[in-house]
């Protein structure tokens, strides 16, 4: 399995293929760290709280979620801005998976950084305006959105199951969810999630070492395995948009999985059959 950088994070989230860049960026949500790689030129910018996921605003420019806010980043001065709060009145609480709709949008998850039940929330960002649009969630993960504009998907990683909700013309849920793929049978874990533009959904299930491509009658049509158990987030990218990029993590493996695992946390890249979509640029205002 193709290993696209080394740097073991402790929890390896939010892969973002930079369309203008060309230009890999991921997180370390324990680390407080973004990094990135563009050949063997590495960089990494640490935080002062959380960081989990992003999306592209302009060249330069990269919305990121932190621990109380929304903030926009330089990534060639280093400079930010904050755009909006995100639960800064919940210190008990972390952000966690979250992508770019195809309207212009950010979508961010919440969850309790001890695990409490219930404590997190979904959220969307959309010119200038944050609302909150599904609650009672315990580990907010899944958000991605299919090629046509119509569904948004996201998971409650405890419930085992992948909800869909259909989109206004801006981009909004209208309708309430619906279960789209189900995973209780099989105890599969569901984390990041990201659509390829057939409309396959590419999940990677964290604890079985793989990432999934499910067609739209949740068949699987392919299956990426790693030398890692705790697989986080797939994105797609590459000039054809068809190197898949996946992120791990080590975080909460004993001593001996470590060792079996010498590469948990590392960033992998590998070459499918399959076009994934161009990552959607933020709209800020």
């Amino acid at each position: 399995m193709p290993l696209f950088d080394d740097r073991l994070c402790i929890l390896g989230e939010g892969p973002l293929w930079h369309p203008l860049r060309k230009q890999l960026f991921w997180f370390d949500i324990l680390g407080k760290a973004l990094l990135t790689r563009v050949g063997d030129d590495v960089k990494k910018w640490t935080f002062d709280g959380y960081v989990s996921a992003g999306g592209w605003v302009d060249r330069d420019h990269i919305l990121i979620a932190t621990y109380t806010s929304l903030l926009v980043f330089n990534v060639e001065t280093g400079a930010q801005e904050k755009l909006c709060d995100l639960e800064a009145d919940k210190p008990e609480n972390r952000c966690n998976d979250g992508r770019a709709d195809p309207y212009g949008g950010f979508w961010i998850g919440t969850m309790g950084i001890k695990f409490k039940p219930g404590a997190g929330a979904f959220y969307r960002y959309y010119r200038g305006e944050l609302r909150k649009l599904f609650s009672d969630i315990s580990i907010t993960n899944g958000a991605c959105f299919s090629a046509d504009g119509q569904w948004a998907c996201f998971t409650d990683t405890k419930s085992r199951q992948m909800m869909r909700v259909a989109l206004d013309g801006e981009g909004w849920p209208k309708g309430d969810p619906e279960v789209y793929l189900d995973f209780r049978a099989d105890d599969l874990n569901i984390d990041g999630a990201v659509f390829d533009k057939a409309g396959n959904v590419w999940i990677a299930h964290w604890g079985i070492h793989a990432v999934r491509a499910y067609g739209p009658d949740g068949k699987t049509v392919h299956e990426e395995v790693f030398p890692v158990s705790r697989v986080s987030c797939p994105a797609f990218g590459g000039d054809d948009f068809k190197t898949l990029y996946v992120t791990t993590a080590r975080n909460s493996a004993k001593q001996q999985e470590q060792e079996q695992e010498p590469l948990a946390g590392a960033t992998f890249a590998c070459r499918v059959e399959f076009e994934g979509q161009q990552e959607n640029q933020i709209i800020l205002g």
